[in-house]
């Protein structure tokens, strides 16, 4: 591996000298999908001319493609690895420790650490969750759905709706004991549904309640929007709008997150989103809220960004197979405390968004 980065950091630096912008990689990470290195360009050097040699690097690295990126005064070359790495949910599961109620686990940072985030902190609410097929947003939904669920054991304290329009993104997660009704594929029930919890969000506002949590999880929200019309998305405005004071919490995907279709249900009501690969630069403004994230050079399969209170980070999705996931809801379902109960230390101390 050694010698692999050596030689690959040689190429970016003589690519670099050959169109005039010389700099220095001084270093790098390797992650599970990708190895990042860090190039310092030399002074007066232009970090746009760098930026869009993006090419001309990936020939020369043989690389199916690269993303460039300016982090401070240096400049990122990520390239994907020959030999991506994935990241399990058990695993990152299995090293936490002493994570506060509500916190779904979201994957590994950059840095290694493992990335979390804490559904009802003011400046997180509600979460989008945006990507093309193949970015992997559903195994994202699972993940977070799980994580959830293995850590709140017992329904009293946070309950589930899971909604899925398609009717297989959350088929094997029908037995989770925290489910608040079974899961709802039907336009109509999904409406119905999203009118229930706005009754409950009233009756709790009337007596000042918001226990136990509610976490509503979409998988295509698009689908939802176009099928049910203006009451549809009157419903989903008023929870998005009023529901964390309730303890309602909304975590939607859409694979087409344009400005037409979802824009002005997105533009204020989602404070943190989760992008993973898009189709284009201005699908990857709207889904994320920002201009010039390069999501659409992600690397798809859990390859995601998240973007919340003004920052930006990079993660890897954890992903957990049906086999284990249908094992965690049997054991779940059964009343049984799964292995990974028992803590065990983590290389990296965890991240939490909006703690």
């Amino acid at each position: 591996m050694k010698k692999i980065l050596e030689y690959q950091a040689d190429r970016i630096e003589a690519v670099l000298a050959q169109h005039k912008v010389p700099g220095r990689v001084t270093g790098g990470t390797v992650t599970p999908r990708c190895i990042r290195f860090q190039v310092f360009p030399a002074m007066g050097a232009r970090i746009t001319t760098i930026k869009n040699l993006s090419e001309e690097l990936a020939v020369a690295l043989d690389a199916p493609s690269v993303r460039i990126a300016r982090q401070g005064a240096a400049v990122q070359v990520e390239v994907p690895r020959n030999d991506p790495q994935p990241v399990t949910l058990l695993t990152l599961l299995r090293g936490l420790r002493d994570v506060p109620a509500v916190t779904a686990v979201l994957g590994l940072s950059e840095d290694g650490a493992p990335l979390l985030i804490r559904l009802p902190s003011p400046d997180v609410a509600h979460v989008l969750v945006s990507g093309t097929t193949g970015s992997g947003k559903t195994a994202l939904l699972r993940t977070m759905i799980l994580s959830l669920a293995l850590r709140h054991p017992d329904p009293a304290d946070l309950l589930l709706v899971l909604l899925d329009p398609k009717g297989r993104a959350f088929s094997d997660l029908a037995g989770l004991p925290q489910l608040a009704r079974p899961i709802v594929v039907a336009v109509e029930e999904a409406r119905e549904a999203l009118g229930s919890l706005l009754r409950l969000m009233e009756r709790r506002d009337r007596s000042a309640q918001s226990t136990p949590p509610v976490v509503v999880f979409v998988d295509e929200l698009t689908d939802l929007m176009m099928l049910g019309g203006a009451e549809m998305e009157q419903r989903l405005t008023r929870l998005l709008q009023r529901g964390r004071e309730a303890g309602i919490h909304i975590v939607a995907a859409t694979q087409k997150p344009s400005a037409a279709v979802i824009g002005s249900l997105v533009k204020a009501n989602f404070p943190v989103r989760l992008v993973g690969k898009v189709a284009s630069a201005d699908d990857a403004r709207v889904a994320s809220g920002w201009k010039g994230t390069g999501a659409e050079r992600l690397l798809g399969r859990g390859d995601f960004i998240a973007v919340a209170e003004g920052q930006l980070y990079r993660f890897q999705a954890a992903y957990i197979a049906s086999d284990d996931a249908a094992e965690l809801v049997a054991a779940l379902r059964q009343g049984m405390a799964p292995p990974l109960a028992v803590p065990e230390l983590t290389a990296g101390r965890p991240a939490l968004l909006s703690a």
